[in-house]
Formats: C-alpha cells, structure tokens, sequence
C-alpha cells in the first residue's frame, strides 16, 4: 500500500462532502459531481493496491452509474426517487464505515515500503534497506508449498504458513493471501474467501488449486478473489505474481496533453481529470501541440474537433507524421455528432469520439483505458518478455539519458554488465525452463534491490546491464556484490532436489571522455576479469 492514512481519509471526507451537497442540493449536476469522486476514488483505491476497499467501492459506483442513468431520463424529473437516495445513503455510510475502520487500524500500517530510501548507512545511496512485505498461505498441505515458500524468502517477501482452520489477526494486513482449494469442497474454499474479503481491505486474495472449470473460476472471484491459479500451475508463474506485487515499482501519474481553444473548456477538462488523479496540460494553439508533445510526453491526447483555421483530424494527421507519436491515442471532443464526421476522423488517425457536453465520468473511463492499453504497448516494446526488465535496445538507450544527465549537472554515473555462471550447464542438466525460472530470478532481485532511480535492463541470454546514476564505484560494487551473495544462496527446486547459481560482474565508472558504447566496453572488461578470476565475484574496471 503505497498512500498515506492522511490521503486515503482526505479521498474518503471529500467524497462523503460530495454526497452531502447531493442529498442537501438535488439535481442532475451535484449527482454527476459525487458520482464522479466515486469513480475517481475507486480507480484510486485500485491503483493504490486496496484490493477490498476497491471492490466495496466498485459496487458502491456501479449502483451510482445505474442511478445516474435514470436521472438522466427526462420523465425522472431531475430527482432520484426517496427510497432510492436512502439505499444509496445507507450504502455511502458502510463504505464510509469500513474505510474509516480500516484507516484507525491501519495508521501505523499503511504507509507501505514501496519507496526505496535515497540513501542507507552502509552503502548510500544505493541500498535497498526495507521491511519485508509478508504474505500468508492458508492450507492443510504445507509440504506442498515448501519450495515456493523457500523461494519466496529469498526475494524479501516474509511467509506465514497456516491451516484453513486458522484465524487471521487483521492487523497488521498482509500484502497477499494465498487460499489453496485443494481438497477442499468448493463451497467451503468459496466461503473462506468471502470471510477473508471482509476481514481485509488491502490485501491481495489469490486462490490457488482452483478447479479449471468456469463455476470453480466465476465463484472464487465473484467470492472476492483477486485471481485464481488452476490445479497445476507451476510454481514460477505464482512466484512471478507474488514478487510483482511485493515489489517496489509504482507507476506514474497518467498524463493527458488537451488541445482546445477554449481556456474554459480547457480548464473544465482539466479539473475532471485531476478529479481522478490525472495530470495534465493545455494548449490553446494547435500549432504547439508538437512542441508540447516533446516537452511534456503525455500518454494521451484530448483533442478538439474544430478550432480557428484547423481541425483536430488536420493535427491529428500531423502528429501520426512524427514517428515517435505515431502510437499516442488521439480522442477527439466535439459537439457535432455527425457519424460521416465521426468516421472520418477516426480512420485519420484518431482513437475515439466523445460528444460535447461530455459525461465526466465516461471521460474519465475512456481516458484511462486508452492510456492502459498504450503503457501496456510500450511495455511490450521496451520491455523483455520474459523478465519484464528493460530490452538490449531500451537499456542502451537509458544509459544515454544518464550520460546526457552526468554531463549536465556533474553527477558521478556507473554501468554494470552481470553475467549468470555456466548457465549453459543449467540449460543442458535441468532443461529450458528452469532456465528460464533462473533467469527470472536473476531479474527479480536485481530489480528489487535498486533505487527507482537505476535502470536494470537484460542485455541478452544470461547477461544484465544495470545503471546507477549519481553512485561512485566503491558504491556499485557494495551493493551489486551484496546482491551477488543473496543470488547465490537461492535454491531453485528441481524433482526431490534443488541447486544454487551464482553471478559474475564487472563495473566501470564514467567520466567526460567515454560514451555509451566505450561505458559499457569497460563494464564487459570487468565482467570477463571476474570470470576468468575464477566467477562468483564483482570487479571494478580502475580508471586509466
């Protein structure tokens, strides 16, 4: 849980401010304005992992939308009917209820260890000094789970083993609870996740041995599953669940670039975004909007349709002429619903097609599902697929960035290449996919035990680059060879058995006169003297 008690209760005060001045106002407009904070607040609660407040708040906007429908119907007078605002109020008041519940019991809790601090004692600023995060297998069968337990200590992430029999303290909250179905009667598994699910507002539910069928499935989630792994699924694709919400990566604010003439209109725009935690940016000139593309990189453009002496679809098709823009969503705003209008512009490069006077709300979803579907594009073009770090070109093109950036304000810059050793031998004894599950494992805890500020990218087989902007030699190898000892401790299960890897690595320390490509020759230099050297081992390339 990445958010404060101030910040979630602040959420909570404003949306029950909302629903005062719509229970004391009436009308269509303060309705839209408090069914706005509930969506707003339950996309916040899904992005700040809050897993049951999420759905408490998710049902609780669902019967919002429905009720706005019928306010919108002309013959509803403007008005929704008594009984109906009093459900409503009562449904308001236990969210309410629970939220508070969870924010007084949670104080000393909440603010979760997702930031990695900028500097440590022992080896600032690159060491990852934090509290486990804790999960929790609920099953009758631990022997079954002793391996992934194993694994999963290795990665910073403490496991509490229980029997299904067992009763949960609420406080403090687990990060994830694991639920095992096997050999459990459906309904009894299904029960114990609904009980679950009302005792935790933050953590992560996740059945596991959940028949494949669709009613096994359905019910699980419909119980309050967060997702459900089927009988048999292996063990590097729980692990991969787990470590990826256990981890200390948060996504950036989504930022949105709106093209529209009117600073009315624009400023309108903007505070609904904001009002679901959207930055953004407006322009008035259609003619800065390459400009403002460059400077800001929004995930997404708001455009208007008709402006003076051009149209959205004519800078639209300006953009979509820029390679780098090429893939950025384009919505279009207009009040003319002309569907010969609509068509045109969207085969012109655009997106979607909103009507003007806009639903806030629908705006806001559409927004947000657009720049979804676009980050999950650019990951799969920056990213590794198999890892989910950086790709060979992504990494290279990091390294740049802090290079530009040590020459700008001064600041020192140091490159690692990390090699796994004789992982030709893992492939040949174990097979492919545990070479794989090593590879992962490699990425996992290089990527956990680094600042935010670093870049961790594969750089291809068995072999990793990391950057560690600001950091001194003596730095990156305290910490990378601390890393080293953790990698080769992990025992990676194999039949009835297990085996260890080990890692070696070569650092080199940038200065004015190396570039990128001459930066990482120096690393690889290193990286080849701590193999010959006899593996297991960093070394750092000396200057000169």
């Amino acid at each position: 849980m990445s958010c404060s008690p101030e910040d979630l209760n602040k959420r909570c005060l404003e949306l029950a401010a909302k629903w005062q001045t719509c229970t004391q106002q009436g009308g269509i407009d303060s309705f839209v304005e408090f069914a706005v904070s509930v969506s707003s607040l339950t996309a916040f609660l899904e992005s700040h992992g809050l897993s049951g407040l999420h759905q408490s708040a998710h049902s609780l906007e669902q019967k919002v939308l429905s009720l706005m429908d019928q306010l919108m119907d002309p013959s509803a007078g403007g008005t929704l009917p008594a009984g109906a605002s009093a459900l409503l109020g009562v449904q308001v008041q236990e969210f309410g209820a629970r939220a508070q519940a969870f924010i007084q019991g949670h104080s000393s809790h909440l603010t979760e260890r997702r930031h990695t601090p900028d500097t440590a004692p022992d080896a600032a600023p690159l060491s990852t000094l934090v509290p486990p995060k804790k999960i929790v297998f609920v099953t009758d069968t631990p022997v079954a789970w002793k391996d992934l337990v194993a694994q999963v200590g290795f990665f910073h992430v403490q496991v509490e083993l229980v029997g299904t029999a067992h009763n949960l303290p609420s406080v403090p909250e687990p990060a994830m609870v694991l639920v095992d179905a096997a050999q459990r009667p459906l309904g009894a598994f299904v029960a114990q996740v609904q009980t679950l699910r009302g005792q935790f507002s933050a953590s992560h539910i996740v059945g596991l041995n959940v028949g494949i069928d669709f009613e096994s499935q359905q019910r699980a989630l419909s119980a309050g599953c967060d997702a459900c792994f089927a009988t048999g699924a292996q063990y590097a694709a729980i692990m991969a669940r787990i470590v990826k919400l256990c981890s200390n990566e948060e996504e950036a604010p989504y930022k949105v670039l709106v093209v529209e003439d009117s600073k009315t209109a624009g400023a309108l725009i903007r505070r609904t975004l904001s009002e679901a935690g959207m930055d953004s940016l407006a322009i008035t000139r259609p003619q800065d909007v390459l400009t403002a593309l460059a400077a800001y990189q929004p995930d997404l453009v708001l455009m208007d349709m008709y402006m003076p002496g051009c149209t959205g679809v004519e800078v639209t098709r300006v953009i979509r002429q820029h390679a780098e823009f090429l893939s950025t969503p384009v919505v279009y705003l207009s009040g003319d619903s002309n569907v010969a209008l609509q068509v045109d512009a969207l085969r012109l490069g655009g997106d979607h097609f909103l009507t003007k006077p806009f639903n806030p709300v629908i705006l806001n979803a559409v927004v947000k599902s657009k720049i979804d579907r676009y980050r999950t594009l650019r990951r799969t073009m920056l990213h590794d697929s198999l890892t989910g770090l950086l790709n060979h070109t992504t990494s290279k093109q990091q390294l740049q960035s802090a290079i530009n950036a040590a020459r700008l304000d001064g600041s020192g810059l140091c490159v690692a290449m990390v090699d796994i050793d004789h992982f030709k031998s893992v492939n040949d004894t174990y097979g492919h996919p545990m070479g794989d599950h090593v590879i992962r494992s490699m990425a996992w805890l290089l990527k956990q035990r680094v600042r935010k500020s670093d870049a961790v990218g594969r750089y291809g087989g068995e072999e990793f680059v990391v950057v560690l902007p600001g950091s001194t030699a003596d730095q990156a190898h305290t910490v990378l060879d601390r890393i080293r000892g953790d990698f080769s401790r992990i025992r990676h299960p194999v039949d009835d058995g297990w085996f260890s890897s080990s890692f070696s690595g070569g650092i080199a320390q940038w200065n004015a006169d190396l570039d990128s490509e001459a930066l990482l020759k120096r690393a690889d230099e290193a990286l080849y003297r701590a193999k010959r050297a006899g593996r297991n081992q960093v070394q750092v390339l000396q200057p000169g």
